[in-house]
């Protein structure tokens, strides 16, 4: 449900090796989830942080699968997909989930999931952490992927 995220504690992870992945298409709100990503890791204090960007969303998969291989302990993944008027909304978002899922079973490590996938910019701007926004995604999936790589360690 939008605006009812769980509170996390976030705990320190010093050590860690994270990349932020992101999509190219609609630059300012993405690098606002970059931002809050960003926060997140700071609360945990990671700071080795790499910020790697894709032409699109649907390679995202593929820049995480490479980040792994590069020896990357977390990826978060942030882009935006709007819907349009034509069924290649719901191919991106379907290729862009079963990716990110695929990626992270595969190499037992964890990816923030922070690709919007909304009907309008209305609905993208209320998730992006911008100053009065309902939603901080980039956030949320930075804090989701810590959480994760507690259990792994």
């Amino acid at each position: 449900m939008s605006g009812s995220s769980p509170k996390i504690p976030v705990r320190s992870l010093a050590n860690a090796k994270v990349a932020i992945i992101s999509s190219s298409w609609h630059l300012d709100l993405c690098n606002d989830l970059i931002a809050g990503a960003q926060k997140g890791l700071a609360q945990a204090s990671i700071t080795k942080i790499e910020v790697i960007y894709v032409p699109g969303s649907f390679e995202i998969p593929l820049a995480s699968q490479l980040a792994f291989e590069k020896g990357f302990d977390a990826v978060v993944a942030v882009g935006l997909v709007l819907k349009g008027e034509t069924p290649h909304f719901d191919y991106v978002c379907q290729g862009v989930t079963q990716g990110i899922i695929d990626v992270s079973l595969k190499f037992s490590k964890p990816i923030g999931f922070g690709v919007l996938m909304c009907n309008d910019m209305e609905q993208a701007i209320a998730r992006s952490g911008v100053a009065g926004s309902k939603e901080d995604k980039g956030y949320d999936s930075a804090i989701a992927a810590i959480e994760l790589l507690h259990m792994s360690k």
